[in-house]
């Protein structure tokens, strides 16, 4: 740990060099929520701690829809922000468009191939060069449960599939919301890219929501998985369209519902609302899932600046986003891990742990797999096609057959 407090030392004084020549950062997210905020206002914090200000750039929406389209209003307008949440795919995108800031020299004093897995390095860079930093790695292949709420019904928690519906069927006798879910179209795809891996594996996973091989696409497996969610469905509530995730996070927390599909965001929540994993609460990977990590990196994609000012005030952002405080405070109050292989553990809970050693297991086992629901998986328009299409599942009464012609369509969009 000495050695890490040395490195600490010297990015911090090599970014308070950087900060003694700089303007103010103007950064786009939309972690606008309980825990997100509070982890966004950490940054905000240590910058100030810099002598650098912050120009916050907001735009609620879990999914980040909007947050994009007042971004590429901006940069069309020759207005880029110094930075903004942009993560997997998009980031290329961006790229092909001579948008992005190089950030090489700033990736090499902070050494960041050496402390970061390669996973998440190659997905910040963009032919090769860092033009994004990482924030942060979530779990997406996440269950929640009330545990008081089980209790109450005589059921523990599921880790199968009977397992699973055998304990939605005691909380919905019981008159207990069993799931509880977020009608919007991402927290459609976060449940129905849960099923996908629990039904058909990590294998069938990549071949059908990375690579979108139309005869994975259109098979057997697939039927199976539109069949569970409609199962699913028969155990949300009617008030389920349109809700936000925390908010429906809350009615977990609340004892309201049973159970949640949902990233370890989740646990900024309940974190933020004093419940202890164990005891309160428990996390456990998605029935059939225990053996894969789906990932969802947080990063912030730097834009080219024009001024030598506005450039040193980027740098001084990137170098404290990679510090090992930033690392350790962002996932503590965010719920996720630090994207930094060499970030203490001590203070982290039982769930954050566990996802720490099964990221690290499945990126051994090459099941590390990108979240199609958070952007990391394939290209935006395909994703809001699909998005969209399971959307118009979760409202109807669509069947498993037209629901895979519909996916099968929904993925040959560019």
């Amino acid at each position: 740990m000495k050695s890490l407090s040395r490195k600490c030392l010297l990015l911090a004084t090599l970014s308070l060099s950087i900060a003694a020549q700089a303007a103010d950062v103007e950064v786009l997210h939309w972690w606008t929520s309980g825990s997100e905020a509070h982890a966004a206002a950490r940054l905000k914090q240590m910058m100030a701690d810099q002598g650098i200000g912050w120009k916050d750039f907001a735009v609620a929406g879990g999914g980040g829809d909007n947050a994009m389209t007042a971004l590429k209003t901006r940069v069309l307008g020759g207005n880029a922000p110094t930075a903004a949440q942009i993560k997997g795919p998009s980031i290329q995108a961006w790229g092909q468009e001579n948008m992005l800031a190089n950030l090489d020299a700033v990736a090499a004093t902070g050494k960041w191939d050496s402390l970061l897995p390669a996973t998440v390095s190659n997905v910040m860079k963009y032919k090769g060069h860092y033009v994004a930093v990482p924030t942060n790695v979530h779990r997406v292949n996440w269950l929640w449960v009330n545990n008081h709420v089980l209790k109450k019904v005589g059921a523990k928690t599921p880790t199968t599939w009977p397992e699973f519906f055998q304990v939605a069927e005691k909380l919905k006798k019981a008159g207990i919301i069993a799931i509880a879910h977020g009608g919007q179209p991402w927290q459609d795809a976060t449940l129905f890219e849960s099923v996908v891996l629990g039904i058909g594996g990590s294998d069938f996973y990549q071949q059908a929501l990375v690579k979108l091989n139309p005869a994975v696409l259109n098979s057997p497996t697939m039927i199976e998985v539109f069949n569970t969610l409609i199962r699913i469905k028969t155990y949300l509530d009617k008030g389920s369209s349109g809700r936000d995730w925390n908010l429906t996070t809350a009615m977990i927390i609340n004892g309201k519902a049973g159970m949640q599909f949902m990233g370890d965001w989740a646990k900024g929540e309940f974190s933020a609302a004093g419940k202890k994993p164990g005891q309160d609460y428990d996390c456990v990977p998605a029935p059939g899932t225990e053996n894969a990590f789906v990932y969802n990196i947080d990063s912030l994609t730097m834009f080219k600046q024009k001024s030598a000012q506005a450039q040193a005030a980027q740098s001084a952002l990137a170098l404290t986003v990679m510090s090992p405080l930033l690392q350790e405070a962002f996932s503590l109050n965010k719920g996720s891990i630090p994207a930094r292989q060499d970030i203490a553990r001590d203070k982290f809970d039982a769930c954050a742990v566990r996802s720490m050693n099964d990221m690290q297991a499945a990126e051994k086992n090459r099941s590390l797999i990108p979240s199609l629901s958070q952007g990391m998986a394939i290209a935006p328009a395909t994703q809001g096609a699909i998005a969209d299409m399971l959307a118009q599942f979760m409202n109807t009464n669509m069947t498993a057959k037209i629901a895979v012609e519909k996916l099968t369509k929904a993925a040959r969009v560019k």
